[in-house]
Protein backbone atom coordinates (compact mmCIF):
# COMPACT_ATOMS: atom_id res chain seq x y z
CA UNK A 1 0.00 0.00 0.00
CA UNK A 2 2.35 2.62 0.71
CA UNK A 3 4.13 1.59 -3.09
CA UNK A 4 1.01 2.31 -4.17
CA UNK A 5 0.45 5.71 -2.67
CA UNK A 6 3.86 6.96 -3.68
CA UNK A 7 3.36 5.48 -7.57
CA UNK A 8 -0.52 6.84 -7.30
CA UNK A 9 -0.34 10.24 -6.25
CA UNK A 10 2.04 13.19 -6.87
CA UNK A 11 4.15 14.16 -3.58
CA UNK A 12 1.85 17.05 -2.89
CA UNK A 13 -1.04 14.99 -2.00
CA UNK A 14 0.94 12.09 -0.84
CA UNK A 15 1.03 12.91 2.81
CA UNK A 16 -2.86 12.98 3.21
CA UNK A 17 -3.02 9.71 1.39
CA UNK A 18 -0.37 8.32 3.80
CA UNK A 19 -2.08 9.98 6.75
CA UNK A 20 -5.49 8.26 5.58
CA UNK A 21 -3.90 4.90 5.28
CA UNK A 22 -2.88 5.33 8.88
CA UNK A 23 -5.97 6.34 10.23
CA UNK A 24 -7.06 2.65 9.39
CA UNK A 25 -4.86 1.47 11.16
CA UNK A 26 -5.65 3.36 13.97
CA UNK A 27 -9.16 2.28 13.84
CA UNK A 28 -8.11 -1.12 13.12
CA UNK A 29 -5.95 -1.55 15.94
CA UNK A 30 -8.62 0.52 18.43
CA UNK A 31 -11.19 -1.90 16.95
CA UNK A 32 -9.74 -4.89 16.76
CA UNK A 33 -8.58 -6.29 20.38
CA UNK A 34 -12.45 -5.09 21.24
CA UNK A 35 -13.99 -6.88 18.27
CA UNK A 36 -11.96 -9.82 19.19
CA UNK A 37 -12.80 -9.83 23.03
CA UNK A 38 -16.51 -10.07 21.74
CA UNK A 39 -15.95 -12.75 19.45
CA UNK A 40 -14.35 -14.78 22.27
CA UNK A 41 -17.11 -13.91 24.90
CA UNK A 42 -20.00 -14.73 23.39
CA UNK A 43 -18.82 -16.54 20.02
CA UNK A 44 -16.24 -18.78 19.54
CA UNK A 45 -12.19 -17.97 19.35
CA UNK A 46 -11.77 -19.20 16.11
CA UNK A 47 -14.33 -16.34 14.60
CA UNK A 48 -11.46 -14.21 15.71
CA UNK A 49 -9.88 -16.22 12.21
CA UNK A 50 -12.66 -16.29 10.43
CA UNK A 51 -14.24 -12.86 10.30
CA UNK A 52 -10.98 -12.24 8.16
CA UNK A 53 -11.83 -14.37 5.47
CA UNK A 54 -14.90 -12.28 4.08
CA UNK A 55 -13.14 -8.76 4.78
CA UNK A 56 -10.13 -10.13 3.10
CA UNK A 57 -12.50 -10.50 0.19
CA UNK A 58 -14.04 -7.57 0.21
CA UNK A 59 -11.06 -6.01 0.12
CA UNK A 60 -9.51 -8.06 -2.72
CA UNK A 61 -12.44 -7.19 -4.73
CA UNK A 62 -11.71 -3.34 -4.30
CA UNK A 63 -8.39 -4.00 -5.40
CA UNK A 64 -9.65 -6.08 -8.54
CA UNK A 65 -12.64 -3.65 -8.93
CA UNK A 66 -11.14 -0.03 -8.50
CA UNK A 67 -7.04 -0.53 -9.09
CA UNK A 68 -6.12 0.18 -12.60
CA UNK A 69 -2.63 0.73 -13.32
CA UNK A 70 -0.91 1.28 -16.92
CA UNK A 71 0.98 -1.05 -18.17
CA UNK A 72 4.66 -0.53 -18.18
CA UNK A 73 7.76 -1.85 -20.44
CA UNK A 74 10.92 -2.50 -19.16
CA UNK A 75 13.74 -0.14 -21.31
CA UNK A 76 15.38 -3.05 -22.37
CA UNK A 77 12.01 -4.99 -23.63
CA UNK A 78 12.72 -8.08 -21.69
CA UNK A 79 9.81 -9.53 -19.01
CA UNK A 80 11.00 -8.63 -15.58
CA UNK A 81 12.23 -12.27 -13.66
CA UNK A 82 11.07 -12.63 -10.23
CA UNK A 83 14.08 -13.55 -7.46
CA UNK A 84 12.57 -16.61 -6.14
CA UNK A 85 15.87 -18.13 -4.94
CA UNK A 86 17.03 -14.22 -3.01
CA UNK A 87 13.22 -14.20 -1.63
CA UNK A 88 13.65 -17.76 -0.45
CA UNK A 89 17.13 -17.07 1.60
CA UNK A 90 15.82 -14.26 2.77
CA UNK A 91 12.62 -15.80 4.20
CA UNK A 92 14.93 -18.75 5.36
CA UNK A 93 17.91 -17.02 6.86
CA UNK A 94 15.04 -14.21 8.67
CA UNK A 95 12.79 -16.55 9.81
CA UNK A 96 16.22 -18.83 11.30
CA UNK A 97 17.64 -15.86 13.37
CA UNK A 98 14.50 -14.84 14.41
CA UNK A 99 13.44 -17.79 16.27
CA UNK A 100 16.75 -18.22 17.73
CA UNK A 101 16.75 -14.60 19.19
CA UNK A 102 13.11 -15.17 20.26
CA UNK A 103 13.29 -18.68 21.75
CA UNK A 104 17.23 -17.42 23.26
CA UNK A 105 16.92 -17.51 26.83
CA UNK A 106 13.28 -18.78 27.21
CA UNK A 107 12.75 -22.22 25.65
CA UNK A 108 16.39 -22.77 25.60
CA UNK A 109 19.72 -21.28 27.25
CA UNK A 110 21.61 -18.59 24.83
CA UNK A 111 24.58 -20.69 25.13
CA UNK A 112 22.95 -23.85 24.25
CA UNK A 113 23.26 -25.97 21.73
CA UNK A 114 20.37 -25.23 20.11
CA UNK A 115 20.60 -21.72 20.04
CA UNK A 116 24.22 -21.59 19.22
CA UNK A 117 23.14 -23.73 15.97
CA UNK A 118 20.02 -21.51 15.05
CA UNK A 119 22.90 -18.97 15.28
CA UNK A 120 25.80 -20.62 12.88
CA UNK A 121 22.81 -21.44 10.35
CA UNK A 122 21.42 -18.45 10.00
CA UNK A 123 25.02 -16.97 9.37
CA UNK A 124 25.59 -19.57 6.48
CA UNK A 125 22.32 -18.57 5.34
CA UNK A 126 23.13 -14.64 5.36
CA UNK A 127 26.56 -15.60 3.68
CA UNK A 128 24.42 -17.07 1.07
CA UNK A 129 21.59 -14.15 0.82
CA UNK A 130 24.74 -12.19 -0.32
CA UNK A 131 26.14 -14.41 -3.33
CA UNK A 132 22.65 -15.35 -4.51
CA UNK A 133 21.69 -11.78 -4.78
CA UNK A 134 24.94 -10.46 -6.17
CA UNK A 135 24.71 -12.96 -8.64
CA UNK A 136 20.33 -12.63 -9.26
CA UNK A 137 19.60 -10.53 -12.50
CA UNK A 138 16.81 -8.65 -10.59
CA UNK A 139 17.49 -9.27 -6.69
CA UNK A 140 14.70 -8.78 -4.30
CA UNK A 141 17.34 -7.20 -1.77
CA UNK A 142 19.66 -5.49 -3.99
CA UNK A 143 22.89 -4.23 -2.71
CA UNK A 144 22.46 -0.53 -3.46
CA UNK A 145 19.50 -0.30 -0.96
CA UNK A 146 22.68 -0.29 1.68
CA UNK A 147 25.10 1.60 -0.56
CA UNK A 148 22.81 5.03 -0.99
CA UNK A 149 23.15 6.56 2.63
CA UNK A 150 20.03 8.40 2.86
CA UNK A 151 17.77 4.52 2.19
CA UNK A 152 20.66 3.01 4.35
CA UNK A 153 19.67 5.69 7.06
CA UNK A 154 16.09 5.47 6.71
CA UNK A 155 16.76 1.53 6.86
CA UNK A 156 18.46 2.02 10.53
CA UNK A 157 16.39 4.59 12.02
CA UNK A 158 12.81 2.71 10.98
CA UNK A 159 14.50 -0.40 12.37
CA UNK A 160 15.15 1.52 15.48
CA UNK A 161 11.76 2.48 15.17
CA UNK A 162 10.29 -1.06 15.37
CA UNK A 163 12.84 -1.61 18.09
CA UNK A 164 11.31 1.14 20.52
CA UNK A 165 8.01 0.41 19.52
CA UNK A 166 8.24 -3.04 22.05
CA UNK A 167 8.12 -0.95 25.18
CA UNK A 168 4.36 0.31 24.91
CA UNK A 169 2.50 -2.04 22.49
CA UNK A 170 3.44 -5.52 24.99
CA UNK A 171 4.97 -3.95 28.35
CA UNK A 172 2.28 -0.86 28.72
CA UNK A 173 -0.84 -3.07 28.96
CA UNK A 174 0.51 -5.18 32.06
CA UNK A 175 1.76 -2.51 33.91
CA UNK A 176 -1.48 -0.96 33.57
CA UNK A 177 -2.93 -3.97 34.71
CA UNK A 178 -0.32 -4.34 37.79
CA UNK A 179 0.78 -1.11 39.02
CA UNK A 180 -1.78 0.85 37.96
CA UNK A 181 -4.78 -1.48 38.63
CA UNK A 182 -6.38 -1.14 35.72
CA UNK A 183 -9.25 -3.65 33.73
CA UNK A 184 -7.97 -5.01 30.57
CA UNK A 185 -10.19 -2.59 28.58
CA UNK A 186 -8.90 0.44 30.37
CA UNK A 187 -5.51 -1.10 30.14
CA UNK A 188 -6.11 -1.22 26.37
CA UNK A 189 -7.30 2.71 25.88
CA UNK A 190 -4.36 3.75 27.69
CA UNK A 191 -2.06 1.97 24.97
CA UNK A 192 -4.79 2.80 22.30
CA UNK A 193 -4.42 6.95 22.60
CA UNK A 194 -1.48 6.72 20.56
CA UNK A 195 -2.85 4.79 17.22
CA UNK A 196 -4.90 8.45 17.53
CA UNK A 197 -2.61 11.10 17.78
CA UNK A 198 0.25 9.20 15.52
CA UNK A 199 -2.01 9.49 11.79
CA UNK A 200 -2.93 13.05 13.14
CA UNK A 201 0.65 13.86 13.21
CA UNK A 202 1.41 12.07 10.21
CA UNK A 203 -1.16 14.29 7.99
CA UNK A 204 0.13 17.43 9.70
CA UNK A 205 3.37 16.93 9.07
CA UNK A 206 3.81 18.12 5.59
CA UNK A 207 3.01 21.35 6.72
CA UNK A 208 6.87 20.74 8.89
CA UNK A 209 9.01 19.19 6.00
CA UNK A 210 7.99 21.73 3.52
CA UNK A 211 9.93 24.12 5.69
CA UNK A 212 12.72 22.37 7.30
CA UNK A 213 12.80 19.48 5.16
CA UNK A 214 12.35 15.32 5.69
CA UNK A 215 14.89 14.74 7.86
CA UNK A 216 15.25 17.67 10.27
CA UNK A 217 11.33 16.61 10.68
CA UNK A 218 12.26 13.35 11.44
CA UNK A 219 14.82 14.82 13.81
CA UNK A 220 12.47 16.50 15.54
CA UNK A 221 10.00 13.90 16.15
CA UNK A 222 12.46 10.91 16.96
CA UNK A 223 14.61 13.68 19.14
CA UNK A 224 10.93 14.44 20.84
CA UNK A 225 10.19 10.51 21.32
CA UNK A 226 13.36 9.91 23.30
CA UNK A 227 12.60 12.20 25.92
CA UNK A 228 8.96 11.30 26.24
CA UNK A 229 10.13 6.85 26.31
CA UNK A 230 13.52 8.46 28.90
CA UNK A 231 10.53 10.14 30.97
CA UNK A 232 8.37 7.35 31.54
CA UNK A 233 10.24 5.71 34.51
CA UNK A 234 10.01 8.89 36.21
CA UNK A 235 6.54 8.63 36.43
CA UNK A 236 5.56 8.43 40.50
CA UNK A 237 3.99 4.97 41.73
CA UNK A 238 1.64 4.00 41.67
CA UNK A 239 0.67 6.94 40.09
CA UNK A 240 -2.55 7.78 37.75
CA UNK A 241 -3.79 6.35 34.68
CA UNK A 242 -3.97 10.18 33.01
CA UNK A 243 -0.33 9.99 33.34
CA UNK A 244 1.19 7.09 31.05
CA UNK A 245 -2.05 7.90 28.87
CA UNK A 246 -0.60 11.51 28.39
CA UNK A 247 2.56 10.07 27.24
CA UNK A 248 1.61 7.89 24.62
CA UNK A 249 -0.66 10.62 23.54
CA UNK A 250 2.37 12.96 23.02
CA UNK A 251 4.32 9.65 21.60
CA UNK A 252 1.76 9.19 18.97
CA UNK A 253 2.53 12.60 17.98
CA UNK A 254 6.02 12.49 17.27
CA UNK A 255 6.28 9.40 16.06
CA UNK A 256 3.90 10.57 13.68
CA UNK A 257 6.44 13.22 12.40
CA UNK A 258 9.42 11.04 12.57
CA UNK A 259 7.94 7.40 10.27
CA UNK A 260 5.80 9.34 7.72
CA UNK A 261 8.34 12.29 6.51
CA UNK A 262 11.21 9.10 6.34
CA UNK A 263 8.70 6.67 4.05
CA UNK A 264 7.69 9.96 1.86
CA UNK A 265 11.14 11.41 1.31
CA UNK A 266 13.07 8.29 0.54
CA UNK A 267 10.48 6.82 -1.65
CA UNK A 268 11.11 10.74 -3.78
CA UNK A 269 14.64 9.85 -4.23
CA UNK A 270 14.04 6.78 -6.33
CA UNK A 271 12.78 5.96 -9.98
CA UNK A 272 9.80 3.82 -10.44
CA UNK A 273 11.28 1.26 -11.00
CA UNK A 274 13.13 1.64 -7.75
CA UNK A 275 10.23 2.31 -5.26
CA UNK A 276 8.82 -0.89 -4.39
CA UNK A 277 12.12 -2.14 -3.26
CA UNK A 278 13.05 0.93 -1.26
CA UNK A 279 9.78 0.84 0.10
CA UNK A 280 9.89 -3.09 1.18
CA UNK A 281 13.14 -2.48 2.47
CA UNK A 282 12.56 0.07 5.04
CA UNK A 283 9.30 -1.86 6.19
CA UNK A 284 11.35 -4.86 6.25
CA UNK A 285 13.91 -3.14 8.87
CA UNK A 286 11.48 -1.80 10.92
CA UNK A 287 9.48 -5.38 11.63
CA UNK A 288 13.10 -7.14 12.21
CA UNK A 289 14.17 -4.19 14.85
CA UNK A 290 10.06 -5.24 16.26
CA UNK A 291 11.50 -8.85 16.34
CA UNK A 292 14.80 -8.03 17.94
CA UNK A 293 13.26 -5.92 20.48
CA UNK A 294 10.61 -8.42 21.66
CA UNK A 295 13.47 -10.90 22.26
CA UNK A 296 15.82 -7.85 23.71
CA UNK A 297 13.34 -6.51 26.00
CA UNK A 298 11.55 -9.57 26.90
CA UNK A 299 15.33 -10.45 28.81
CA UNK A 300 15.46 -7.27 29.77
CA UNK A 301 12.15 -7.89 31.81
CA UNK A 302 12.70 -10.70 32.75
CA UNK A 303 16.16 -10.22 34.12
CA UNK A 304 14.97 -7.17 36.31
CA UNK A 305 12.20 -9.20 37.62
CA UNK A 306 15.08 -12.26 38.73
CA UNK A 307 16.86 -9.41 40.72
CA UNK A 308 14.41 -7.76 41.98
CA UNK A 309 12.14 -10.96 43.48
CA UNK A 310 15.60 -13.27 44.23
CA UNK A 311 14.67 -15.84 42.11
CA UNK A 312 13.79 -17.38 38.26
CA UNK A 313 10.72 -15.54 37.64
CA UNK A 314 9.59 -14.06 34.47
CA UNK A 315 7.01 -11.50 33.19
CA UNK A 316 4.28 -14.45 32.09
CA UNK A 317 4.67 -16.35 35.65
CA UNK A 318 4.13 -12.68 37.42
CA UNK A 319 1.23 -12.28 35.42
CA UNK A 320 -0.55 -15.13 36.03
CA UNK A 321 0.22 -14.46 40.07
CA UNK A 322 -1.27 -11.04 39.59
CA UNK A 323 -4.34 -12.52 38.16
CA UNK A 324 -4.61 -15.19 40.60
CA UNK A 325 -4.38 -13.08 43.41
CA UNK A 326 -1.48 -13.94 44.93
CA UNK A 327 0.74 -11.47 44.10
CA UNK A 328 1.80 -8.84 46.70
CA UNK A 329 3.08 -5.38 46.40
CA UNK A 330 6.87 -6.12 45.75
CA UNK A 331 5.71 -7.89 42.67
CA UNK A 332 3.67 -4.93 41.18
CA UNK A 333 7.30 -2.72 42.02
CA UNK A 334 9.66 -5.32 40.66
CA UNK A 335 6.90 -4.93 37.61
CA UNK A 336 7.21 -1.41 37.54
CA UNK A 337 10.95 -1.56 37.78
CA UNK A 338 10.87 -3.97 34.99
CA UNK A 339 8.92 -1.85 32.82
CA UNK A 340 10.68 1.12 33.75
CA UNK A 341 13.88 -0.40 32.09
CA UNK A 342 11.99 -1.68 29.00
CA UNK A 343 11.08 2.11 28.29
CA UNK A 344 15.01 3.14 29.31
CA UNK A 345 16.28 0.60 26.55
CA UNK A 346 13.44 2.63 24.13
CA UNK A 347 14.62 5.84 24.61
CA UNK A 348 18.13 4.80 23.92
CA UNK A 349 16.92 3.30 20.91
CA UNK A 350 15.15 6.47 20.04
CA UNK A 351 18.36 7.82 20.53
CA UNK A 352 20.35 5.33 18.33
CA UNK A 353 17.95 6.30 15.28
CA UNK A 354 18.66 10.12 16.26
CA UNK A 355 22.13 9.71 16.03
CA UNK A 356 21.59 7.76 12.58
CA UNK A 357 19.55 10.74 10.65
CA UNK A 358 22.48 13.35 12.27
CA UNK A 359 25.66 11.16 10.92
CA UNK A 360 24.56 9.22 7.92
CA UNK A 361 21.92 11.23 6.02
CA UNK A 362 23.17 13.30 3.42
CA UNK A 363 23.99 16.67 4.29
CA UNK A 364 22.86 20.19 3.01
CA UNK A 365 25.51 20.06 0.43
CA UNK A 366 23.49 17.50 -1.85
CA UNK A 367 20.39 18.39 -1.22
CA UNK A 368 19.46 21.02 -2.85
CA UNK A 369 19.85 21.96 -7.01
CA UNK A 370 18.69 24.39 -9.35
CA UNK A 371 17.60 23.29 -13.43
CA UNK A 372 16.74 24.78 -16.11
CA UNK A 373 13.54 23.61 -17.54
CA UNK A 374 11.68 23.42 -21.05
CA UNK A 375 9.36 26.53 -21.67
CA UNK A 376 5.57 25.54 -20.02
CA UNK A 377 2.32 26.32 -21.11
CA UNK A 378 1.19 28.98 -19.21
CA UNK A 379 -0.99 27.86 -16.07
CA UNK A 380 -2.75 29.80 -13.32
CA UNK A 381 -1.15 27.62 -10.61
CA UNK A 382 2.26 26.64 -10.06
CA UNK A 383 2.81 22.77 -11.50
CA UNK A 384 4.85 20.09 -9.58
CA UNK A 385 6.82 17.66 -10.60
CA UNK A 386 8.10 14.79 -8.79
CA UNK A 387 11.60 13.58 -10.16
CA UNK A 388 14.38 11.45 -8.64
CA UNK A 389 17.56 13.70 -6.88
CA UNK A 390 20.87 12.16 -6.67
CA UNK A 391 21.05 14.63 -3.15
CA UNK A 392 17.93 14.09 -2.12
CA UNK A 393 13.90 13.89 -2.13
CA UNK A 394 13.07 16.63 -4.27
CA UNK A 395 9.30 18.60 -5.19
CA UNK A 396 10.14 21.45 -7.23
CA UNK A 397 7.90 24.05 -7.77
CA UNK A 398 8.29 25.78 -11.29
CA UNK A 399 6.32 28.98 -12.16
CA UNK A 400 4.19 28.40 -15.21
CA UNK A 401 4.69 29.46 -18.43
CA UNK A 402 8.49 30.82 -17.61
CA UNK A 403 11.82 29.60 -18.03
CA UNK A 404 14.45 29.97 -15.49
CA UNK A 405 15.82 28.09 -12.23
CA UNK A 406 12.86 26.02 -10.33
CA UNK A 407 13.81 26.33 -6.40
CA UNK A 408 14.02 22.61 -4.83
CA UNK A 409 11.14 23.42 -2.06
CA UNK A 410 11.19 20.45 -0.32
CA UNK A 411 14.70 18.86 -0.40
CA UNK A 412 16.22 15.81 2.11
CA UNK A 413 17.25 18.95 4.45
CA UNK A 414 14.35 21.59 3.60
CA UNK A 415 13.79 24.66 1.49
CA UNK A 416 16.92 25.67 -0.29
CA UNK A 417 17.34 27.82 -3.38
Amino acid sequence: MQTLAADLYPLKDRPKIQAKLSTVWAVSAVAGPGLGGVLAAYADWRWIFLINLPIGAVALWLIVRHLHEPAREPASGTRARVDWAGALAVFACGGVLLTALVQGGVAWPWLSAPSLALFGTGLVLLVAVVVIERRAAEPIMPGWVWRRRTIAAVNLALGALGLLMVAPTVFLPTYAQAVLGLAPVAAGFVLSVWTLSWPVSAALSQHVYRRIGFRNTAVLGIGTAALLLAAFPLLPYPGEAWQPTLLMLLLGAALGLFQLPLIVGVQSTVDWAERGTTTASVLFCRQTGQTLGAALFGAVANGVLATRLGGANDLDSVTRALEAGTAGDAVRHAIADAVHAVYLGAAAAAALAFAILLLLAPGSSRSSRTTTPPPRPRTTRPSRTDRPSPGGAVAEYCRGGRTGACAVRVPWLGRRG
